[in-house]
Parts: structure tokens; sequence; C-alpha cells
């Protein structure tokens, strides 16, 4: 199992974002309260499951073939908030409010949209530190996409307060807010032979 790098913060200051740049391009560096994290890429099978899942969504949402178009789907964006910088696996931004991608290398308006792939070094970041950071932002939709377990968890912020909207599993088809208007095969996420898939 891939071991996390430990989190890294100064012992006399908090974090900045010049000890996040200084770290190694092959890390996914990230400042939140003051305290840098790092982490290796996505293991195969979470990052399957990322990349199965922008192409399910981003197909009719970001490039508008078969679907309403009116999303910018980024894998990867680097946020800034304040003095907190995080990296979402997937973010989406509506095109009302994003019209393009700005000539920058990170963006400080809030997406509608992230998604964050678990994996066991980072469950943790993930869940209990840039979840606060998402609300506190107002970013309205939340998913958590576990492909080991095979569960997808929505989420949707309400009076600033992260509310569950669903928990699907397996080969569920669901239809998620914001993208409601499309079908998900969740069974397309998960790193299964396809003669395993269909025997489910």
């Amino acid at each position: 199992m891939m071991q996390p790098m430990p989190r890294v913060p100064p012992f006399d200051r908090p974090a900045t974002y010049e000890d996040l740049v200084a770290l190694p391009d092959l890390y996914v560096a990230e400042i939140v309260g003051g305290e840098l994290y790092a982490s290796r890429p996505l293991a195969l099978r979470p990052n399957l499951a990322r990349s199965a899942l922008l192409a399910l969504i981003g197909r009719p949402y970001d490039f508008g073939q078969d679907g309403p178009g009116d999303w910018l789907i980024l894998i990867l964006p680097e946020l800034h908030f304040g003095a907190d910088v995080v990296v979402p696996d997937l973010a989406g931004w509506r095109r009302t409010r994003m019209p393009d991608v700005p000539d920058a290398a990170y963006a400080t308006l809030a997406p509608d949209w992230v998604c964050e792939a678990l994996s066991p070094p980072t469950i943790a970041l993930d869940r209990v530190k840039k979840l606060p950071v998402y609300a506190r932002e107002g970013v309205e939709h939340a998913w958590m996409l576990d492909a080991d377990a095979q569960i997808l968890e929505r989420y949707r912020l309400e009076d600033g307060r992260w509310s569950l909207h669903g928990v699907h599993r397996g080969d569920d088809v669901v239809r998620a807010e914001p993208f409601a208007e499309a079908e998900l095969e969740l069974r397309l996420l998960w790193a299964e032979p396809a003669d395993a898939a269909e025997g489910q």
C-alpha cells in the first residue's frame, strides 16, 4: 500500500505558498489551516474511478454532447481560498459563473461542485480538513468517491453545513445532483473485469 508523505508544517510559523511550491512536483501539495500536506498521486484504482467519472459527466456537461453543456469541469485544479490551498480531484463551475478557464496557475472562485477520490493516505485530509473549507467557501455539492468500497457519497451544502443526500454503491444507476439530467452507471467507475460486472 502506498504510504503518505507526512504533514510538513514548519515548526515556528504557518505554512506558506513558498513552502508548497518548494516541494518536488511529483507531490500533490495543499495547505489547510496553516499546515502543509503532500501526497503522492492516486493509486490506480481510485485514479480509474476519477477518470471514469470525469468521462461520464464531462461529455454531456462540460463539452455539451448529448447534454446541457453548461459546466466547466477540471481535474486537480489548484484553488486558493485565503491562506488555504486545496486541490480537489475534480471540480466543476457552472459556466454562468466561470465562462472560460482563467489564464492563471490557480483559481480563487469557489467551484459549484467538487469530488474527492478517496484513498487511505488522504482520506482524513479530504473528509476532516477539506470539507469544512469547501463549506466555508460556499461550494454547493461535494462527492466522495471510494473505489475500494465501490461507494459514492453525495453531500449538499444547506445552511452552511454538509447534508448527506445519497449513498450509492456497486452497480447502482443514479441521477445525482448537480448532474441529475444524466444517469450514472456506477459499475463503469470500478476496476472490475467485464465478466464480473456483467454477473452482478
